[in-house]
């Protein structure tokens, strides 16, 4: 059985100074980057996401602190814990996704495939088992 985790690697450059990852589109993200935006603050007990996208595909990167994903296909689900800033985690179009349990302090850099269209988004878990359904994804 596949796993429904993609992660992606990135590739360190450090020395005593610090370290530093570059993220490039099309090569170390699979797809053309149109979006960025990252997550923070986010309280103890918090969910956050909770929808689908029908045609966006994301990675996600804890660049502070760590938090989990679900990924759900629809016909199975897998969590995974982001803690590493040199790892992201690919979420490919028609997954439900849900994030929780962060730790205090966690950033979480989420690198998206297009622009922001409400239209993409599939806010209700039924409604994305239809969708699912509908298209044999």
């Amino acid at each position: 059985m596949t796993s429904l985790a993609k992660l992606v690697h990135f590739d360190e450059k450090g020395d005593d100074r610090g370290t530093l990852v570059a993220i490039e589109a099309g090569v170390t993200v699979p797809f053309a980057i149109q979006r960025v935006y990252y997550i923070y603050g986010t309280r103890a007990g918090v969910r956050r996401a909770s929808h689908a996208h029908r045609d966006l595909r994301q990675v996600l990167v804890a660049v502070s602190g760590a938090c989990t994903v679900l990924l759900d296909n629809g016909a199975r689900r897998e969590e995974v814990r982001l803690s590493r800033p040199d790892q992201g985690l690919l979420i490919e179009r028609l997954t439900w996704t849900e994030l929780f349990d962060f730790t205090p302090g966690c950033v979480l850099l989420v690198l998206a495939s297009a622009h922001y269209d409400e239209a993409d988004y599939i806010r209700h878990y039924d409604a994305f088992i239809h969708t699912v359904r509908s298209v044999g994804a």
